[in-house]
């Protein structure tokens, strides 16, 4: 079957690619390609199968996508080296904010793999000179702040503390606290893979539970973005975007202090699912949010008492880098407006937004809410690595809406070929994927339902202003109260 040709094609990639580089990245775009090929046919041979081999067939063919993606180390990304070192320190009691990989108080604890030495080379003048690089990966160069001595790291800005939040830190002491610092990429990938076929697992049964159609969890369970970024690549996006899903299958239940929990451990992952709470607040918001506050808040705790405002670590100097202080960043955005204008037009797009999600989503049933928000928030913000969709696809496979999956094709795009007219082509054409497949979904009647909700959002928005000093819902309570008497 398809998915079985799929998971050849995965392993064949990361076993002759290596890592990504300028004379490969032609080949990478092919490679990418030909999966994102082989799952879509993969999913259209699902709906041939019978619903009782659904289940089966999902779970064997994650397994099989996943164990290829287990073949080989990262071939896209350093970030699984920055995640090694930061456990790597907290092991030995240092807490991973205090310093920069470069530090020469940490000098002692660099393990080879993740600190190869430098290569000598003899430059034209006769002399010796000390080069870093390696040929099937990505090596940076930097300084030992003690001794001035060249250190080569295959972690990327090796002169800046981590920028990982509490959850994230702790995953990566918790990884390695049980399998040492020499063991290398292989811990961080098994767990990836774990944690999808544990979703996957999930999502079929949460699809079932609901009456919706289980062939849905291949969204996810089959998705070459889920194994390349969350399992050969094994960013920490996966672990916020599993437990963004697990905090919307607990206030779909009705379970919002456990559900504001998980989303308070996501926010305190990677920060950007914070973006998932307006669809969880329209019923008892107090309890997810407390929840969620009070999640945040204890795991930040043992960090700020150890290292105090260095907590915040390389944030503000990342996004600064990344062009988002400035508003140069957002590419879909800045093609339309001056960069200057272009942050407070995003911060408006997805408050509206948010607001909206907040006024239609019933938390009982939070799946399409989710997919809008976190959807449009990456258009917007348009993030210049794909591993953020991450975020994005368990709401695919919940509510069905494979459109959506364009955004983070969109998204790889924009990894391969870092042309701004290119991404902003992509981007836009993954908007104008959803809206016309979104309008097709509609169908008959689409004007009526679509006037009918803006009148019940006004009326919901009225409700909520003071009328003569206090709310109408209350001023409306005061006179049934009265009439009762």
């Amino acid at each position: 079957m398809a998915v079985g040709g799929l998971a050849v094609a995965v392993g064949w990639g990361l076993l002759t690619l290596g890592f990504v580089a300028k004379e490969t990245r032609a080949d990478f775009v092919h490679w990418t390609a030909v999966c994102w090929g082989l799952f879509v046919v993969a999913l259209l041979l699902l709906r041939r199968v019978p619903a009782r081999a659904v289940t089966a067939l999902v779970l064997v063919g994650a397994a099989a996508v996943g164990g290829a993606s287990l073949l080989s180390p990262p071939n896209t990304s350093t970030d699984p080296a920055r995640y090694a070192w930061d456990g790597i320190v907290q092991t030995d009691g240092v807490s991973p904010y205090a310093y920069t990989p470069e530090a020469g108080e940490l000098r002692d604890l660099r393990p080879e793999w993740i600190f190869p030495p430098a290569a000598e080379f003899t430059r034209d003048d006769g002399t010796i000179g000390l080069r870093c690089g390696q040929e099937t990966r990505q090596i940076h160069r930097g300084y030992d702040t003690g001794t001035g001595d060249v250190v080569c790291t295959a972690i990327n800005r090796p002169e800046v503390p981590t920028i990982y939040p509490p959850t994230a830190e702790l995953y990566f002491w918790a990884v390695r606290a049980v399998v040492g610092p020499d063991a290398e990429f292989a811990p961080l990938q098994v767990l990836g893979l774990v944690m999808v076929l544990a979703t996957t697992a999930a999502l079929l049964v949460a699809l079932r539970r609901r009456g919706l159609d289980p062939r849905w969890a291949a969204l996810w369970g089959w998705c070459p973005l889920v194994y390349s970024e969350g399992v050969t690549n094994s960013h920490v996006d996966l672990l916020g975007g599993v437990l963004v899903l697990a905090a919307s299958l607990l206030v779909s239940t009705r379970r919002r202090w456990r559900g504001g929990i998980a989303l308070g451990a996501a926010i305190a992952t990677k920060l950007i699912p914070v973006i998932a709470a307006p669809a969880l607040l329209r019923r008892q918001p107090h309890k997810v949010i407390v929840g969620a506050v009070v999640t945040f808040a204890v795991l930040y705790v043992p960090y700020v008492v150890s290292t105090g405002i260095a907590v915040l670590g390389y944030l503000p100097g990342y996004l600064t880098e990344e062009g988002y202080e400035d508003g140069s960043r957002f590419a879909l955005v800045s093609a339309w407006v001056p960069d200057a204008w272009a942050t407070p037009v995003v911060v408006l797009v997805v408050g509206v937004t948010g607001l909206l999600v907040w006024l239609k989503t019933d938390p009982d049933d939070p799946w399409l809410g989710q997919l809008v928000m976190i959807g449009v928030t990456l258009v917007a913000v348009s993030p210049r690595y794909p591993w953020y969709a991450l975020l994005l696809v368990p709401f695919v496979a919940m509510t069905g809406r494979w459109e959506w999956l364009a955004i983070p094709v969109a998204l790889l795009v924009r990894q391969f070929e870092p042309g701004l007219a290119l991404q902003r082509s992509s981007l836009a054409t993954a908007v104008l994927v959803i809206l016309l497949v979104s309008l097709w979904r509609a169908r008959p009647g689409f004007a009526d339902r679509l006037l009918d909700g803006f009148a019940d959002d006004a009326r919901r928005v009225r409700a909520l202003v003071p009328r003569g000093g206090r709310p109408s819902g209350a001023a409306t309570r005061s006179a049934d109260v009265g009439r009762g008497a």
